[in-house]
């Protein structure tokens, strides 16, 4: 056959007449120590040791204690500064212990596990950091762990990191609750974004609604976990980047860029319209206060030239010739108080010259006004 031939072998596994789960004849190798020879060579070495070369009942009882003394201390153990020391008597948990030096019955009757209780896990979801020597980390993208459905039907790309501990009362729960602590903390805070996502609609996630998102999950992953009985405490949740998808992100950015510039117009015409309105409301109050104004003196003035005519008709119902002249002339000088005057003689005689007192004195027009009376009766007396 073909395979004959090849390496001298006697079958297609190379192994001779073997076979290939290693039957037939084996080849001559190196010979294993004797089991008997050891025994007798430690027997004289402690021959050698103890006094008379031979052990004795003395021999034993020392030999019996120092082997008893040796299990004894080995019952003391260290608890480093971030683990928790759990004790374990015939495999039932039986007391926590704190960092530190301590001591348990020696094994098999107890044994203690001290796991990394104290110390604060980071979880990425839907990231990995990768450590380049020429690049350093690296952040390479999961895509099967980031994607998710929003209520609204859109996908969004999402990566978060989980911050967790164990819980300092529950450090046996951790430890036999739960068979994988950091992929159920893993899977769980998968879960729970996946349903806080699914809940909301794309934009609030983009835009303000990270904290709210965060709060979420982080009761939802807590809620789930003391179910589960894991004994962990979710200490925070951090969004690392909330997303488009690649294929959709310039267009998503294209209706955050309208949206921007909408609320822009929207707070520019709020703005205009708090400088406009309030210059027109108080431009009204101005123009309905002169109104009210103008309204108040003309019925005032009214008020008073009613109140003055009916002061003068109780005077004229009195004596109505001389109210009626006087009258007469003070509506004659306060209509000639004002005007150039030429003084004609009664009888026809032309006009008549008259002295410009008030001239030569220097008075004002009321003075030459009452002159030109005055020379106006003497006119008409003559």
């Amino acid at each position: 056959m073909p395979w004959s031939n090849q390496g001298g072998g006697g079958g297609p596994w190379g192994q001779g007449p073997r076979g290939p789960w290693g039957s037939g004849p084996q080849s001559q190798g190196p010979t294993p120590p004797n089991l008997e020879d050891l025994l007798r060579r430690g027997q004289d070495k402690l021959r050698d040791v103890l006094p008379g070369g031979s052990l004795g009942s003395k021999g034993f009882a020392l030999l019996a204690l120092a082997v008893v003394a040796l299990w004894g201390f080995s019952g003391f153990f260290r608890v480093e500064p971030d683990e928790l020391g759990v004790v374990l008597r015939f495999g039932k948990q039986v007391r926590e212990v704190q960092p530190g030096l301590n001591y348990h019955l020696p094994y098999p009757i107890e044994r203690v596990l001290t796991p990394k209780a104290l110390r604060v896990n980071k979880i990425d979801i839907g990231m990995r950091q990768i450590e380049d020597a020429r690049r350093g980390n690296i952040v390479r993208d999961v895509p099967e762990e980031s994607l998710m459905l929003t209520g609204d039907e859109n996908i969004v790309d999402v990566d978060f990191s989980v911050l967790w501990k164990v819980q300092p009362t529950g450090v046996g729960d951790y430890l036999f609750n739960i068979q994988n602590p950091e992929g159920t903390v893993k899977a769980v805070a998968e879960s729970a974004m996946r349903e806080v996502i699914g809940r909301s609609e794309i934009q609030p996630i983009l835009t303000g609604a990270r904290q709210t998102i965060e709060t979420a999950v982080h009761d939802l992953m807590q809620k789930t976990l003391n179910d589960y009985g894991a004994g962990i405490i979710v200490q925070q949740v951090q969004l690392q980047k909330v997303d488009p998808p690649a294929q959709v992100i310039d267009a998503f950015r294209d209706v955050q860029a309208a949206r921007a510039d909408l609320e822009r117009s929207v707070n520019e015409a709020q703005t205009y319209a708090n400088r406009v309105v309030p210059e027109a409301r108080g431009r009204v109050a101005q123009i309905t206060q002169a109104a009210e104004a103008y309204r108040q003196q003309t019925v005032a003035e009214a008020t008073g030239q009613t109140a003055r005519f009916l002061k003068i008709y109780d005077e004229y119902k009195k004596a109505p010739d001389v109210t009626r002249q006087r009258m007469y002339l003070e509506t004659m000088e306060r209509v000639l108080g004002g005007t150039n005057k030429i003084i004609l003689d009664s009888a026809g005689s032309g006009v008549v010259p008259y002295l410009p007192l008030n001239e030569l004195n220097g008075q004002q027009r009321p003075a030459t006004s009452s002159s030109s009376s005055s020379t106006t009766q003497t006119g008409r007396r003559q």
